[in-house]
């Protein structure tokens, strides 16, 4: 069963960035030479997404005139023979890659959010990708969060493993090693709380 369509909640204030986010949103402050929001594009089309759902708010313009076509940009780059430019910009949204955007109207969390886009996504499986963690793997993470879904037919976290010492800034998982690689979540904390256990797991998203 293929994931097709991710849900990116991006609604949210990014009161941890300030003052960097104080007139643009978190997800498009840069990382080299890309912002946020698109290594986590990139990441969910390399895993067969096609369908990216951006749960935005207000202010968050930003998001959707960077995957929407440039028109004059794209016209001067080709007068002036930069191609190799022109390339870098088209891929930032490959034709067969679609954008839906839907309004979060208020910051009730990161659940309502992904409800947001609950009439787009309906009964099929989908991913959640949060923005602003930036995560590096090979092959990329979602892609192996996909593989085990194929496989688990389960909800699917990716989560990493921090000293007992800093539980209290994360969400929480634990749960019994089924594997070297993955565990049955049998708790779950999304708000800081105290050390459950000496091995603890901060989440990054899921796959349904």
């Amino acid at each position: 069963m293929l994931i097709k369509k991710a849900i990116f909640p991006v609604a949210g204030l990014g009161t941890r960035f300030l003052p960097a986010t104080k007139a643009q949103p978190k997800e498009m402050l840069p990382v080299v030479d890309k912002p946020l929001i698109q290594y986590a594009v990139e990441e969910a089309y390399a895993a067969g997404v096609r369908e990216m759902i951006f749960v935005t708010g207000r202010h968050k313009r930003p998001i959707e005139d960077h995957f929407d076509m440039t028109y004059e940009l794209e016209v001067a780059l080709e007068q002036a023979g930069k191609q190799e430019l022109l390339d870098v910009v088209r891929r930032v949204k490959p034709d067969d890659m679609q954008c839906i955007y839907v309004r979060q109207a208020q910051a009730l969390g990161l659940g309502h959010a992904v409800l947001c886009g609950q009439g787009l996504i309906g009964d099929e499986p989908f991913a959640v990708l949060l923005a602003d963690d930036l995560m590096v793997g090979q092959p990329p993470v979602l892609a192996q969060m996909v593989e085990q879904f194929t496989e688990w037919r389960a909800s699917i976290l990716a989560v990493q493993e921090v000293p007992a010492e800093h539980t209290r800034r994360y969400g929480i998982v634990a749960g019994n090693e089924v594997s070297e690689r993955m565990i049955d979540v049998q708790r779950i904390v999304e708000k800081p709380a105290p050390p459950m256990r000496r091995r603890a797991w901060p989440w990054r998203g899921a796959t349904y």
